[in-house]
């Protein structure tokens, strides 16, 4: 099994959301965060002084799915984020090692089904 986490840009969550949900993969957790990349931020200037935000909002979202899934949840999420603009985000992937739903007590892949 694999998470993976994927930080995008908010006004694109809905589209990414949705996506996932139409290839299959229905259990995802969103975090509202802030960051910046190689963007470093945005400055414009207002009445002659310049305002800088260099932490920028983001929403990261988190799912897990099972390894032969990871390649096609990753194209799912770059399709439906990508605007081509800097500043689209991030896909991270990360092994686990156990799952367990807490209500049945089933673990592995069973749990994340």
């Amino acid at each position: 099994m694999k998470m993976v986490h994927a930080i995008i840009k908010p006004e694109k969550v809905e589209d990414v959301k949705r996506a996932l949900e139409s290839a299959g993969f229905v259990g995802i957790t969103v975090y509202e965060v802030r960051g910046r990349g190689r963007q470093l931020g945005i400055s414009w200037r207002v009445r002659g002084h310049e305002y800088r935000v260099d932490m920028l909002p983001k929403l990261k979202i988190e799912l897990v799915v099972p390894d032969e899934e990871v390649e096609r949840a990753v194209k799912v999420i770059m399709e439906s984020a990508r605007t081509g603009d800097i500043g689209d985000g991030k896909i991270f992937i990360l092994p686990i090692d156990q799952a367990i739903r807490i209500r049945t007590g089933e673990s592995g892949i069973e749990a994340i089904k």
